[in-house]
């Protein structure tokens, strides 16, 4: 799917006055600028977008569309471009050229890392980054979306609905049992799934995981997949991956990049079939 032939009218905030159609074809609805507006059923807008790097191409002319609680993998070779297309998601990269918009109002080039964030996008990488001294409870509590300054800090206290919101994620990523247990103490798939509970608890719309079962048990990735099918639907989730078997474990579309663009997608039983795939990705 090409997404510049998917796409509805995308909103520029300062050239409309904010109207416009909804999913239904209906006159009226109204889009707010820095809302998250699903109107459409699509999360993620990438169009056209290009990266280039001392004159290496690392995106070129990428077009993307992800559905609004959909599980899409991501998968191709070094170089492709996987890395970078998460980095502009989550603007680390600004692209040379291109559109990319968080639902139909939010243009994700005009906001800095942490607008970004706070605008409901979270991202996972390779190595988990926890609090490994403070206990895995504590870890949920810190990476909550409250006032972190130093003062609101020392006397703050849990409201009893931030208890349950931890309370439910522990119980979602299997670690309710653990959750007094020094984070630094935990098997290296228990800290996988701990900063995915970090940013569960944040209540993100789209989740970016980056190779999230690479050093897992067979069990650990097993859970993994569950995990992630479990929260498809409340969240989108866009899984970049070279597990074959783990991907083909999540079902859904898989997207196949190469040299920077979409080279296919469909899913994984057929784009494993596909003879371009196939050279230059999974081999003969």
């Amino acid at each position: 799917m090409n997404a510049r032939n998917s796409y509805p009218s995308l909103l520029d905030p300062d050239e409309s006055d904010g109207s416009g159609g909804d999913s239904s074809g209906q006159q009226g609805h109204r889009i707010i600028p820095g809302e998250l507006d699903l109107s459409h059923k699509v999360i993620l807008y990438l169009d056209d977008i290009n990266v280039s790097f001392d004159g290496f191409k690392a995106l070129n002319n990428l077009c993307l569309t992800i559905d609004a609680g959909e599980l899409r993998c991501i998968i191709g070779p070094n170089g492709a471009g996987k890395t970078t297309m998460m980095d502009v998601i989550t603007g680390k990269t600004r692209p040379d050229s291109g559109t990319a918009f968080f639902g139909q109002s939010i243009d994700l080039t005009r906001l800095s890392e942490p607008e970004i964030a706070h605008a409901g996008i979270g991202r996972k990488f390779q190595k988990p980054t926890i609090f490994e001294q403070h206990s895995v409870f504590e870890n949920l509590e810190l990476a909550m979306k409250t006032d972190k300054r130093v003062w609101r800090s020392l006397f703050a206290c849990l409201r009893d609905e931030q208890r349950d919101r931890i309370t439910a994620t522990l119980r979602q990523i299997r670690l309710d049992a653990q959750a007094d247990r020094p984070a630094g103490l935990l098997s290296h798939g228990q800290k996988q799934w701990l900063e995915i509970g970090m940013l569960l608890v944040q209540e993100p719309q789209l989740l970016l995981l980056d190779e999230p079962v690479a050093g897992m048990t067979d069990d650990e990735t097993m859970r993994t997949a569950e995990l992630f099918v479990s929260l498809a639907g409340k969240h989108s989730l866009v899984v970049v991956e070279h597990d074959m078997a783990f991907v083909g474990q999540l079902g859904g579309l898989v997207t196949v990049l190469h040299e920077g663009s979409v080279l296919t997608e469909g899913p994984l039983s057929v784009v494993q079939e596909d003879p371009r795939v196939i050279e230059v990705y999974l081999g003969r």
